[in-house]
């Protein structure tokens, strides 16, 4: 492999020739990524020398339980075609391993075949590229699957009340966004444009949900590991495997004393994320970039106004939402959070996906895996 060097960056090119492992969702989105593949990406891997096998998914979790058993020497990266969800799948088979310390570091690669399809707008946004619509994303990200260029990924650790741990390329949500992201699901029909039927859907009877929430500073001096005692942490029973969530206290415990807690128990929504795009049109953490060891937090505070949230999600568009100077809005950079619901029915989504509800908390862990992007 050879490094090619970017301005706060290292990218490496993978070794050629190149096998890739292709991952397929048949459901996805409006469910045309089969023949979105062989119209638009198929020829394009072919004129690049790459070779690949294609595997279609079955049911939900095939990828992960795959990659989980799989020789994954026999592929120089796994290739996601799919909404976000299907990564989410292959990163967590991946993290389910024994060997999950070697097993992260394969390249993974992304081609947007859903309705959300963040981290592929996030990959496009960080090339320096304007949006664009979905077929010109696809061959936007075809391409830079071909130059093979990887690059390091966050991934964030959740632990759920449960006692699962869960790990996360994208965001943790509750109230407006996970609501919306859940429910809009009636309308996949319509591909990406089924979040903006249910914003409005949404939009047309707000929602408020109580609860605590609590975080951790970028600025906060304990956010070092190497101000922590690590061997007091206690990983989740049930997650054998990854690194030890250093930053976190059990969910049956407080938080750190230094952590800082939210006044307000009313929110119209919390959403932490790691990357720049909640969906392909929805740039809501404009300053996030794929390693940058952050959690970006924003949070709405109940008493904004209707108007007021529309405004906010038009202006999300373009990331403008942050300089919106509304009152009630407020973005903070964070190394880990804790979320306690005290609404006793509600949607929590990670990466999207719904998760059991309840007491969650997070943490980030900085370049754990590698993602071909550049």
């Amino acid at each position: 492999m050879s490094a090619i060097h970017f301005p706060g960056a290292i990218q490496v090119e993978v070794k050629r020739p190149l096998m890739f492992l292709i991952l397929l969702n048949p459901h996805s989105g409006k469910g045309h990524a089969h023949a979105l593949f062989n119209g638009n990406v198929q020829g394009m891997l072919q004129d690049a020398g790459i070779q690949h096998t294609l595997i279609i998914t079955e049911r939900q979790n095939h990828a992960r339980e795959l990659v989980r058993e799989a020789d994954l020497s026999q592929w120089d990266a796994l290739v996601i075609m799919s909404g976000d969800g299907l990564l989410f799948e292959v990163v967590n088979g991946l993290m389910e391993r024994e060997d999950w310390e070697e097993a992260i570091q394969t390249p993974l690669g992304v081609l947007p075949g859903g309705s959300g399809n963040a981290l592929a707008a996030s990959i496009h946004h960080y090339s320096g590229l304007q949006a664009v619509s979905s077929e010109e994303l696809l061959i936007s990200c075809g391409f830079i699957l071909c130059k093979g260029l990887v690059s390091q990924l966050d991934l964030t650790s959740v632990c759920l009340a449960s006692s699962q741990r869960l790990f996360s390329f994208l965001s943790l949500a509750w109230g407006f966004v996970a609501d919306v992201d859940i429910e809009s699901e009636k309308y996949r029909h319509v591909g990406a444009a089924r979040f903006t039927v249910g914003t409005m859907v949404r939009l047309a009877s707000p929602r408020v949900y109580r609860g605590k929430l609590a975080y951790l500073p970028i600025e906060d001096p304990m956010s070092q590991p190497s101000l922590v005692d690590s061997t007091q942490s206690n990983p989740s029973p049930l997650s054998v495997f990854g690194p030890t969530d250093f930053l976190l206290n059990p969910l049956n415990q407080p938080v750190p004393g230094h952590w800082t807690v939210v006044q307000d128990e009313d929110f119209v929504l919390v959403v932490a994320m790691y990357q720049s795009h909640l969906a392909k049109d929805m740039l809501a953490a404009p300053a996030s970039r794929l390693d940058d060891g952050i959690i970006h937090l924003i949070y709405v505070k109940a008493g904004i106004s209707r108007r007021s949230l529309l405004r906010l999600f038009l202006a999300m568009e373009n990331g403008g939402h942050l300089n919106t100077n509304c009152p009630h809005v407020v973005y903070v950079k964070v190394k880990a959070l804790r979320l306690e619901p005290y609404s006793p029915k509600g949607i929590i989504t990670v990466d999207g996906e719904l998760v059991d509800y309840g007491p969650v908390q997070a943490q980030i862990h900085g370049s754990l895996a590698r993602l071909i992007a550049g």
